[in-house]
């Protein structure tokens, strides 16, 4: 999986390490067979998307340290099913997309000028780390 791509056609880039985001667990929004929900969209947790999340019956809020969840805040990175960043994004309120650490498969649900439209701005963000893609 090291060889994977992000949308931009560049290597996958690390979403989150802290919170252990992905799939796997592993910081990076790979994707497989055994990941129905296709969890491939990076995006930084913006307040408005976990309420809206929440309304909608996704707690990403609350902890469930079973699965090793420690519930985001506003300002976590975090993989999230394209899908339902797509349903947020027709909502208006999607969260700003990593780019650079969104897998290229997220294209299968999501346009591409979607996900730009919608990219994380760092002038926006200076505390949060972006590489350059």
């Amino acid at each position: 999986m090291s060889d994977a791509r992000n949308v931009l056609g560049g290597l996958l880039q690390i979403c989150s390490v802290s919170p252990m985001t992905g799939f796997g667990r592993d910081g990076v929004c790979h994707t497989g067979p055994q990941d129905v929900g296709s969890h491939t969209v990076c995006a930084l947790m913006t307040e408005a998307f976990l309420d809206y999340s929440l309304e909608r019956g996704n707690d990403l809020v609350t902890p469930v340290p079973e699965y090793g969840f420690p519930g985001l805040k506003p300002g976590d990175r975090w993989c999230l099913c394209a899908q339902r960043w797509l349903e947020a994004a027709e909502d208006g309120m999607a969260p700003p997309a990593v780019l650079d650490a969104t897998h290229e498969r997220a294209l299968s649900k999501v346009a591409l000028a979607d996900l730009q439209y919608h990219a994380l701005r760092t002038p926006d963000y200076p505390s949060q780390e972006y590489p350059k893609a």
